[in-house]
């Protein structure tokens, strides 16, 4: 019995051990054949042609981009309003100071209503018509003039930047778009973009809420425009609708 009892228990580990090895080569199997249809998968995906940007959110017709410049000129032509930075950068004809007048006036229209502003802008440019005239003023001058307007940083950040032109840049306003955005305080894309265009003539577009509306609707734009991707594109759009021949 006892020679039975240890047979039947050779038997029973025997059979055991043979399950066991049959379980991991079935495991050993079905990883294998996972990697293989994951593979397969990667393999699929990598061939899936990519999707193609529709063409309605572009211009694929130079046509279309002339005939939308003129008609933005033609409606500015008929709907503008006499600003007085405008006025002054069309009139001056040095650059310096123009470029300062129109930096005062943008960074006064953030966050402030046009009509608000046009009275500030007046009595700003009579006590400091030049930049260097800013920069000898004191932060408390300042202070005073800007009362009422709101935002103080902001006439704090123009004091800063009449400063730093006048020590730092031999008083020379900046001359680009790039060194507007670089060189003076407070000065976002936006406001480097319309003081370049408007004052300097560089061809740029400026894009802000309002811009952001007229192109997604012509150009069927549905998604969210503060993503990066959609930024990017809506002033590609802007840089490419602006006239050679009439930028500011």
């Amino acid at each position: 019995m006892a020679i039975t009892e240890g047979r039947l228990i050779m038997n029973g580990l025997r059979s055991a051990v043979s399950k066991g090895k049959r379980g991991r080569m079935g495991t050993v199997e079905t990883s294998a054949s996972t990697r293989k249809r994951s593979k397969q998968a990667v393999k699929e995906e990598d061939t899936t042609p990519p999707v193609p940007q529709s063409s309605f959110h572009t211009f694929s017709d130079p046509a279309d981009v002339v005939q939308l410049r003129s008609q933005l000129l033609s409606w500015y032509d008929k709907e503008k309003r006499e600003l007085p930075w405008r006025t002054l950068a069309l009139a001056e004809s040095d650059i310096n100071i123009r470029t300062y007048a129109v930096w005062v006036s943008e960074i006064m229209l953030q966050q402030t209503q046009v009509a608000t502003v046009k009275e500030y802008y007046k009595r700003w440019l009579k006590k400091w018509p030049t930049v260097q005239d800013l920069a000898a003023a004191t932060i408390e001058e300042v202070n005073q003039m800007w009362s009422g307007l709101g935002y103080y940083s902001r006439g704090r950040r123009l004091h800063e930047g009449a400063q730093k032109v006048v020590l730092e840049l031999k008083g020379r306003m900046p001359r680009t778009v790039d060194d507007l955005l670089k060189q003076l305080p407070g000065v976002g894309r936006y406001t480097a973009a319309a003081v370049g265009s408007i004052a300097l003539g560089q061809v740029t577009g400026a894009v802000d809420g309002n811009v952001i509306r007229v192109l997604c609707r012509v150009r069927a734009i549905g998604a969210d425009s503060t993503r990066p991707t959609v930024t990017e594109a809506l002033w590609n759009l802007s840089n490419l609708l602006v006239d050679p021949e009439r930028p500011g």
